[in-house]
């Protein structure tokens, strides 16, 4: 091949649709490519004028647009534009013109239709929009991993074994016994049909019973677990992987309605799970001492490689590394009883951020706060709360969770109130949305209360769902500060990136990615009442509400996803690589398919911030607070 042509072939055979193309087909598309140059300013394309060429911009770009005169889009380097009007009467159907020097691959239509006819990559690439790459990549990825196309009954080997509640501990010993089964199922028969009403386990057994020497004609009901967390039926395994790590159990009955399909147990997961983050929460519980966590965190970050390399989705990771966690802030909790002696009253240990949201990865420092029963007296009672709450946090420092440098943390007095202080801090925030108000709705809308009276929590969930949802004048206000941050996306389609500083020539896909989404995602999830906490979860509840059109909601779940997976590998390879994973891309280092689809996906962060402004009437965004 001649020098100037392999020049060309090596870079469209950086980008989509030519990266995947099989070689015979790449090599007819360079064969017949003709060459154009553009001055900034000229037309490449009128409206309706015949058209024989797809284009592919070595240099420059490109403004798109709609048959209105609208702008429609803008494309670069890498990027096709012309395929519409060649796929429908050979009509320029969106003109095209450059608004810088443009140097331009024109690929003629018959190689264009043989492609279309032959390779079906480039025929679903060339069909569908920006928005509709985006949702196809992260389709793809997801049908890849079986976690994620496989129905938890997938795991049911056999019928579930069940007895009365009525049954006493030697009998329902020797059930589990000759059916082989590690946890039995009990049924509440006083109805016309019988009713999961609790379970018992191997462990239910040993600490429970043998542990206290009970007689083996005590009532099973008397040490049964009530208030049982199930799965449907129609779930998918990752989902059973995630409510065991969010909820720290070890068998989930399966349900149909009202009826039991069966149980699944944590080894039936492991078998699919290979990624040992469910075995690594459990060995968090069997430590005696800080020591010990802070041998087993050294497992988190190969826990989070290992999932990136199978090919989890970010939901999966960023659930999988939350309830890592959020189980070892549990288990420094159960230690700092220990040590320190029941609490004095009741209280609530809550999780705030990205823990709460279940979109924690292994670059996180600590965000948490104590809920107090108000029957707390701070000369009475506070001296007990500030050391259980230093011994937590000195303890998730020694695991790797830093400080947080906000300190947003249960060892600040202000973060350690009784429940009545707390209502009043959330209504003080709804109703006088200043900005150091602003700025704690931010953090502390995100909660999930993760130990003791989980009760305080909901509460303020409910209170903050009522009020917020209420308040358009806090709506506004909320709205104008997820204003703040962009984007890193420039006038054509260009990564912006950092201009000074050790991050110099980077962009960083937290601070400009995932956190804006977040911010928008939180606003409509409070106007539209959603007591959800993760940001997927607040999308299928807007959804629903039609605040936002059912396309609308799966761009931003597909923007959210795809910048989220982004992220997670530049920090998985780090990790892997031997460096200190962070949140700062250098664009040369992602691929060109990423640097392709993370342009469409925060295109659509754009357009989104563009909609919320107009929704909450939130023009003139305030600075940054």
């Amino acid at each position: 091949m001649q020098a100037e042509l392999l020049d060309i072939r090596n870079h469209i055979a950086q980008y989509p649709p030519f990266n995947d193309m099989p070689e015979e087909l790449l090599e007819r598309v360079v064969s017949g490519i003709e060459v154009a140059y553009y001055r900034a300013g000229t037309q490449i394309l009128e409206l309706g004028q015949t058209n024989h060429w797809l284009h592919y911009i070595r240099s420059g770009a490109v403004e798109i647009f709609r048959r209105s005169g609208e702008l429609y889009n803008r494309v670069g380097e890498g990027e096709i534009f012309g395929q519409f009007g060649l796929m429908m009467n050979k009509k320029v159907r969106f003109p095209a013109k450059a608004i810088e020097d443009c140097l331009i691959y024109k690929i003629p239509d018959t190689t264009f239709q043989h492609l279309w006819e032959t390779d079906e990559n480039f025929a679903d690439f060339v069909e569908i929009e920006d928005r509709s790459r985006l949702r196809s990549a992260v389709s793809r990825r997801e049908k890849s991993n079986e976690l994620m196309t496989a129905k938890v009954t997938r795991l049911i080997s056999r019928e579930p074994v069940s007895a009365p509640t009525t049954v006493r501990l030697q009998e329902a010993a020797r059930i589990m016994t000759d059916n082989g089964v590690s946890a039995l199922l009990l049924m509440d028969e006083s109805g016309e049909r019988p009713k999961l009403q609790g379970i018992i386990t191997d462990r239910d057994l040993r600490t429970r019973a043998v542990t206290h020497a009970l007689a083996s004609e005590t009532p099973i009901s008397d040490i049964m677990s009530e208030g049982l967390i199930t799965i449907s039926a129609r779930s998918f395994i990752f989902e059973a992987m995630l409510t065991m790590l969010h909820n720290n159990v070890h068998h989930l009955p399966v349900m149909e309605g009202d009826e039991v399909r069966g149980v699944i147990a944590l080894s039936d997961i492991v078998k699919y799970e290979s990624q040992s983050s469910l075995y690594l929460v459990s060995n968090i519980y069997h430590q005696n001492d800080v020591k010990g966590l802070k041998r087993i965190s050294l497992e988190v970050r190969d826990s989070f490689v290992r999932m990136v390399n199978e090919d989890a989705n970010s939901h999966m990771i960023g659930s999988a590394m939350a309830g890592i966690g959020r189980s070892f802030s549990q288990r420094l909790l159960e230690l700092g009883e220990e040590k320190l002696g029941p609490p004095p009253v009741p209280y609530c240990f809550m999780a705030l951020g990205s823990m709460a949201r279940d979109e924690q990865l292994v670059v996180t420092d600590q965000d948490n706060a104590m809920v107090l029963d108000d029957s707390f007296i701070p000369e009475e009672h506070d001296e007990y709360f500030l050391a259980l709450a230093k011994f937590v946090s000195d303890g998730l420092a020694e695991c790797g969770y830093t400080y947080c440098t906000g300190d947003i943390m249960a060892t600040n007095p202000k973060w350690r109130q009784p429940l009545s202080v707390w209502k009043g801090y959330f209504t003080d925030w709804i109703e006088n949305p200043k900005a150091e108000a602003l700025l704690n709705s931010n953090i502390f809308f995100d909660l999930d209360g993760i130990y003791g009276q989980t009760d305080f929590t909901e509460q303020l969930k409910t209170l903050i769902v009522e009020k917020a949802s209420g308040s358009q004048r806090f709506l506004t206000f909320l709205a104008r500060n997820a204003l703040n941050r962009t984007p890193p996306l420039g006038f054509f389609r260009t990564f912006v990136l950092e201009e000074d500083g050790k991050h110099q020539k980077t962009f960083n896909l937290k601070r400009r990615g995932t956190a804006p989404l977040s911010d928008l995602i939180r606003v409509h999830a409070l106007g539209c009442g959603s007591r959800s906490q993760n940001s997927f979860e607040r999308l299928k509840d807007i959804a629903k509400t039609k605040l936002l059109l059912e396309d609308d909601a799966g761009n931003l779940r597909d923007a959210l996803e795809f910048i989220s997976i982004v992220r997670i590998r530049h920090q998985a390879l780090a990790i892997e690589e031997g460096r200190e994973p962070d949140n700062n891309v250098r664009p040369e280092d992602l691929s060109p398919f990423e640097r392709s689809h993370l342009k469409d996906a925060f295109q659509i962060v754009s357009n989104a911030q563009k909609f919320l402004r107009f929704r909450y009437n939130a023009g003139g965004a305030t600075r940054n607070v």
